[in-house]
């Protein structure tokens, strides 16, 4: 794997651990606040409040599971090699912009180079697979010319 696609795949790595203990962090702080929470006499404010917290852990534990899920995607791309048409795991430089085909991650800057992390399943993803150096694509107006496959 060259130097750069392994910049980029330990970015994505990097995006998804912080995303992962950020998520990790809310579930505790709301399992701490369900816990401390005492029954009042206002015992309508207490199942209310309780509710609301059972949902936000009920939402914490979706994004922590979508985000296993992008570890996993990830992972499975991680020794991916070049070759004729564009498939996920591969950088692709293009005429409007580079791109690393692995999860959607958004905007990762290496060796001052920019480049979009973007799922295969991403509009622009799905304008990418399947497409050889020398191709080209329109997305959102712009036409796009596939220069490299990594």
């Amino acid at each position: 794997m060259s130097a750069l696609k392994s910049n980029l795949y330990q970015l994505c790595l990097t995006f998804i651990q912080n995303r992962i203990e950020n998520i990790e962090y809310s579930l505790q702080q709301a399992r701490q606040a369900s816990n401390d929470d005492t029954k009042s006499s206002a015992g309508d404010k207490y199942e209310t409040t309780r509710e609301m917290m059972q949902q936000e852990m009920d939402r914490n534990n979706k994004l922590l599971y979508e985000a296993g899920q992008q570890k996993i995607a990830l992972q499975q791309v991680e020794n991916v090699e070049a070759g004729k048409v564009v498939k996920n795991g591969n950088v692709v430089l293009s005429s409007e912009g580079n791109f690393y085909i692995s999860i959607s991650a958004g905007e990762l800057n290496t060796d001052g180079q920019k480049f979009f992390a973007v799922s295969q399943a991403s509009p622009i993803g799905r304008f990418l697979i399947g497409k050889a150096v020398g191709e080209s694509f329109k997305f959102n107006g712009k036409e796009y010319l596939v220069k490299e496959i990594l």
